[in-house]
């Protein structure tokens, strides 16, 4: 810790359960406010008053944001903010910022295992081994999807993205993606539709952000045009899907199965969903180890620190890119 980090007199408002790590570094470099929840109606006058920065987990609407009139920062733990009201805080002048990059490898990694789990089926293996049916019924049975021979298409080629697709090179599998545009310098296809992308590979792995401009955005026809051998996986947010279309197209065998790490209303996962025996579930752990996770929470205060001591944030997201500190 440095010196300047010691002693910096400046409220940070934290609500509800945040990251003990991160707590503990705002607790000793702030002074840290706890509210139960990002609920205007829970602001004291004190915080009015005092509070300068927010660290959270998100769900920072512009009611919370102008229940606080001398807030400067917004700092988000995570690279999604799609929960935190951006725009909004850019018109108030208020600084938003994320954790990029620090959790780009974990997510990465984990999408390759949901993506080979989905097809291989090895989570029901390993349950066939521990519940004693290896040895009661014989093998387990062949799975009937394989990795070889498929076609990948990427949804949302950042980071996160870019990351999967390099470890997919080494399964000299084809590559193609879709984004809001062509990303310059990359060599694999690019689709400027969804459908378009759907069309053309039969494994589609979901990286997209949240937001209105992505709600649902995998829905009936995007699974249909994925077809029969389809597999699709999603790692980014749940928000981009249509549960209720993936459901059925899991039931009626439009596609051939699907990996899900999250969902639209966590950690309430719809039934069809759990019932269906072609998925690989996971509980958003994409970027949860202690490792990633403490990289995360460490460059979440850095972004506080930086800001109040430097007058300048290190990863503000793009809406509030030219947002100036306060003097």
């Amino acid at each position: 810790m440095t010196k300047a980090e010691q002693s910096l007199p400046v409220a940070i408002l934290v609500p509800g359960q945040f990251n003990d790590h991160a707590v503990s570094r705002i607790d000793r470099t702030f002074r840290q406010v706890k509210i139960e929840r990002a609920d205007p109606s829970l602001v004291t006058d004190d915080m009015r008053r005092t509070v300068r920065g927010i660290a959270s987990f998100g769900g920072i609407n512009a009611a919370f944001i102008d229940a606080l009139p001398n807030l400067e920062i917004i700092a988000n733990f995570g690279v999604g903010y799609d929960s935190v009201d951006a725009r909004h805080a850019a018109q108030r002048g208020i600084m938003v910022t994320n954790t990029p990059d620090v959790l780009t490898e974990e997510v990465a990694d984990t999408a390759i295992a949901l993506l080979i789990n989905t097809i291989r089926e090895l989570p029901r293996a390993e349950t066939w081994l521990r519940d004693g049916s290896w040895v009661r019924k014989g093998n387990y049975p062949l799975s009937r999807l394989t990795l070889r021979g498929r076609s990948i298409g990427i949804f949302g080629m950042g980071r996160i993205g870019l990351a999967i697709a390099r470890r997919l090179e080494a399964f000299a599998l084809p590559i193609a993606y879709h984004n809001r545009r062509r990303v310059e310098g990359l060599s694999y296809d690019y689709h400027p539709t969804l459908k378009g992308l759907a069309s053309a590979v039969d494994t589609l792995i979901s990286v997209a952000p949240g937001g209105a401009s992505t709600e649902k955005a995998v829905n009936a026809e995007i699974l249909e045009a994925l077809g029969a051998n389809g597999v699709f996986v999603n790692i980014g947010r749940g928000s981009t899907v249509d549960e209720a279309a993936l459901a059925a197209a899991l039931a009626n065998k439009t596609i051939a199965a699907a990996g899900l790490d999250v969902f639209a209303d966590e950690p309430n996962v719809p039934q069809a969903l759990l019932d269906a025996p072609n998925t690989s579930l996971l509980p958003h752990v994409g970027s949860a180890s202690e490792h990633t996770r403490r990289a995360m929470a460490d460059l979440c205060v850095d972004n506080l620190v930086s800001w109040f001591s430097q007058g300048q944030a290190l990863t503000p997201v793009p809406e509030t890119e030219k947002v100036k500190a306060r003097r």
